[in-house]
């Protein structure tokens, strides 16, 4: 950030009384902020704005926001939108350290029976991923150590989910996803279908911590308050069939350091999964030869009923 968000003089600004005086000219403007809503049409609309405008006049008022403040928070906004184009998402980025991503998950995807629960979407999902055929290999060559992932997609009743969607995407070992190279480079991602009976498999890349894009104002923020911008190790899985829910999830690696300090929170003891580490030389599950070691997991995924 240019500046702190909160120095000395605010501080003592914070711990100032406020008369009744104040307070009363304070909770005017707000009342003539949410009546200005009255004649909105749509109710949730209102209802949204309404809301919004009352926790954000409370948030000013609590912690008696300075002017030089206010004007951080606008330039960091500016800052967040310069940056923003098709592949980086700096708001995105934003709403995810700060929670607000994996809350809003929280709420939206609420438990249902054993069904795999959701976390973050991220910011590196595209819409054009290569389709990949079972067994196939997502890498189309990024750097990193292969990995075996097979599993099932069921629904809640335990019966199989045959034609079901799985989009796969995840950073190479440099900690990079493709479009990080280059917008239209596609690689260390992918799309395939269950089988008949449910299952899938595919080769992809063991996946390594790294850091969230911290060269932008997300990333100065971070560094200000002295929190890391490093990801846990994960694997993004996106899951689609019609009757279903759609499942946005990650599986990450048993015993990653980094697991309970990832920097958008969103790492859940259901979705910490086993990656066996295979020395060089042991045969793999589809008979491919590789030169060196590789891991394997499996990842059995239960897809909730679409809400009605």
């Amino acid at each position: 950030m240019p500046r702190s968000f909160v120095n000395d003089a605010a501080r003592g600004h914070i711990e100032r009384d406020v008369t009744p005086e104040q307070r009363a000219v304070e909770d005017t403007l707000v009342e003539k902020v949410v009546q200005s809503f009255d004649r909105t049409p749509d109710p949730r609309l209102k209802q949204v704005m309404v809301s919004l405008v009352k926790h954000l006049h409370s948030f000013i008022r609590d912690v008696r926001l300075t002017e030089a403040e206010w004007g951080a928070a606008i330039d960091f906004l500016t800052q967040a939108g310069h940056i923003t184009d098709d592949v980086r998402q700096e708001f995105v980025l934003l709403s995810d350290v700060l929670g607000a991503s994996m809350q809003t998950i929280n709420i939206n995807n609420t438990a249902y029976q054993d069904a795999t629960e959701a976390t973050v979407f991220g910011p590196f999902f595209v819409e054009d991923s290569p389709r990949v055929e079972l067994g196939g290999d997502l890498a189309f060559g990024a750097p990193g150590e292969p990995c075996w992932v097979e599993g099932s997609v069921t629904d809640t009743g335990g019966l199989p989910v045959p034609g079901a969607r799985i989009e796969v995407w995840e950073a190479d070992e440099e900690g990079l996803y493709d479009v990080q190279y280059d917008a239209a480079k596609r690689s260390g991602r992918g799309h395939l279908y269950t089988d008949t009976n449910g299952d899938y498999r595919f080769w992809a890349l063991t996946p390594t911590p790294y850091p969230i894009p911290d060269d932008g104002p997300v990333g100065q923020m971070l560094a200000t308050v002295g929190r890391s911008p490093l990801r846990a190790s994960h694997l993004h899985f996106m899951v689609a069939h019609e009757g279903c829910r759609t499942l946005v999830t990650h599986i990450f690696p048993a015993g990653d350091a980094i697991l309970w300090d990832d920097s958008v929170f969103g790492v859940k003891q259901s979705l910490i999964k086993e990656f066996e580490q295979q020395p060089a030389g042991t045969p793999t599950p589809d008979g491919r030869t590789i030169d060196g070691t590789w891991s394997r997991v499996r990842f059995d995924i239960v897809l909730a009923p679409t809400e009605e």
